[in-house]
């Protein structure tokens, strides 16, 4: 065959393997269909305590399926205990001052404070009449200047002791400022929201299962110490399962988001039942694990599938097959 004729019928033919390849990994499947290619959604999630501390058990093993919820592991209580304890304590004394100061003074108090009033008045009674009496022998040289001053102090005492009863009578009457009770519901308050704390830490010892899953990994061990943040479980999301595949460009207007697909497995008899969720409105260059280095460059959009019947024979990671049955094979579709 002549050379000239034979180089334009080899490009034909590479041109038609190369849309085969393209075809195959992206492209159109017999009668229209469209098959796409993929990966289970590996999803995991790193399990911690909020707050460092000694590890008194661990009620999981690796493999086991957890529901959320479920308390995975524990710390050891026994200082947070003796702390609120204290705190409840505290709680108690602040409770009983500020139910004193609102409920005011006693009866048997304000009575208390009359009588000191009574007795101070006797006081003043008595040493006036001393004064009284004593006045005229003092400007006639009958007692001493030494007795009259100590008389005259005995009066100011008098007077200044009925003075002080007086006002502790009032006090007693009008009861505690409002300035007293204010500060004595502030303390209450602070005592309160330390017991809140006390309770949230008391708390943060329970790690739970933050959604339903399969632990993957047990990090730890009871009797370990640990530090806030640091792993102890991973847990690995399997519902609901997700499927991330690609499309090529050409094929982008066969599909759109709602579709039903099949999703299958190598050497899994079972075909899934799924929907396609989402279709990335961004073109990327194809991944490394998708494509060979040839067609590394091409451009193509990743979409997401959502499986509805996943079981325990579909793993995350896994290779799987998308099939669209619905693609559209023309656009006026």
């Amino acid at each position: 065959m002549n050379k000239r004729k034979l180089i334009p019928v080899l490009l034909v033919l590479a041109l038609a393997a190369g849309g085969a390849w393209y075809s195959g990994l992206f492209g159109k499947g017999d009668a229209g269909e469209l098959s796409l290619y993929g990966n289970v959604d590996v999803r995991e999630v790193d399990l911690s305590f909020r707050s460092g501390g000694e590890i008194a058990s661990i009620a999981v093993d690796e493999g086991d399926r957890v529901k959320q919820g479920d308390v995975l592991a524990e710390l050891t209580t026994t200082q947070l205990g003796n702390r609120l304890a204290e705190v409840d304590a505290q709680i108690a004394v602040n409770e009983a001052n500020l139910a004193r100061l609102r409920n005011g003074s006693r009866p048997q108090e304000i009575a208390q404070a009359r009588a000191r009033v009574s007795a101070a008045q006797a006081d003043v009674t008595r040493a006036r009449a001393e004064y009284n009496r004593r006045q005229p022998l003092v400007e006639s040289g009958a007692i001493s200047r030494t007795l009259w001053d100590q008389t005259v102090a005995q009066l100011r005492a008098a007077e200044a002791g009925l003075a002080e009863a007086s006002q502790a009578l009032s006090l007693a009457q009008q009861g505690p400022r409002s300035e007293d009770i204010a500060a004595a519901r502030a303390q209450l308050g602070a005592a309160q929201a330390m017991r809140n704390s006390v309770k949230t830490d008391i708390n943060d010892t329970r790690l739970t299962a933050s959604t339903d899953g399969v632990v993957m990994t047990r990090a730890v061990e009871p009797g370990a110490v640990v530090q806030p943040t640091q792993t102890v479980l991973t847990l690995a999301i399997d519902r609901p399962m997700r499927v991330r595949a690609y499309i090529g460009e050409p094929d982008l207007w066969r599909i759109s988001p709602g579709m039903a697909v099949e999703v299958s497995a190598d050497g899994n008899p079972k075909t899934y039942k799924g929907t396609i969720g989402s279709i990335s409105p961004r073109a990327e260059f194809t991944p490394r694990s998708v494509q060979t280095e040839s067609l590394r460059a091409d451009l193509v959009y990743s979409l997401r599938v959502i499986v509805s019947d996943p079981d325990d024979a579909l793993r995350q990671g896994q290779p799987v097959t998308i099939r669209v049955p619905g693609a559209r094979t023309s656009r006026e579709d």
